[in-house]
């Protein structure tokens, strides 16, 4: 792919119905700044890759590459990590800007299971039509990628990630 990352910084930028200046200011960057990114005359600093490819909603292999990693895959069982080298990636995006982010070892999420806790117990809010067991399950049976994605209709967003 030719594409450039500035092309793709302003794609995604406006995929998420973003200016420049919103872009900007979430960063705590200038105007300028994004402009600069998104014409290849600079690049973004490497510190603010996460956050960048965060508020786009794309992973920073994606922004970085333009190529986006398959959202779930079979491993096969030879290839397969042990349950207790997997983690449960919570990521929530809510209408309001405000991320949060919580990585969880399976292993963790088995035990809690276990006790007969659920997910909003264990990660907070927003999260009660996730199926714990269920996503436990798809990790035990090889699949890793994002098991979950949720939209909510006030613009929030969830993603569940095992890997």
């Amino acid at each position: 792919m030719n594409e450039t990352l500035g092309k793709r910084i302003a794609q995604y930028r406006k995929a998420q119905n973003m200016t420049q200046e919103n872009l900007a200011e979430k960063l705590g960057v200038s105007s300028q700044a994004v402009s600069k990114w998104e014409t290849d005359q600079t690049c973004p600093d490497i510190l603010l890759l996460p956050q960048l490819s965060g508020l786009l909603g794309i992973s920073i292999d994606t922004l970085l590459t333009g190529e986006q990693s398959p959202a779930v895959q079979l491993i096969p069982e030879g290839s397969r990590k042990p349950l207790d080298q997997l983690v449960m990636h919570i990521i929530m995006n809510d209408a309001n800007g405000d991320r949060i982010r919580i990585n969880l070892p399976m292993v963790l999420v088995r035990a809690a299971l276990e006790i007969g806790l659920s997910l909003p117990q264990i990660a907070g809010r927003g999260l009660e039509h996730i199926d714990l067991e269920k996503v436990l399950q798809m990790a035990e049976m090889g699949l890793s990628g994002k098991l979950v994605e949720m939209e909510e209709a006030d613009g929030g967003r969830i993603e569940v990630v095992v890997d």
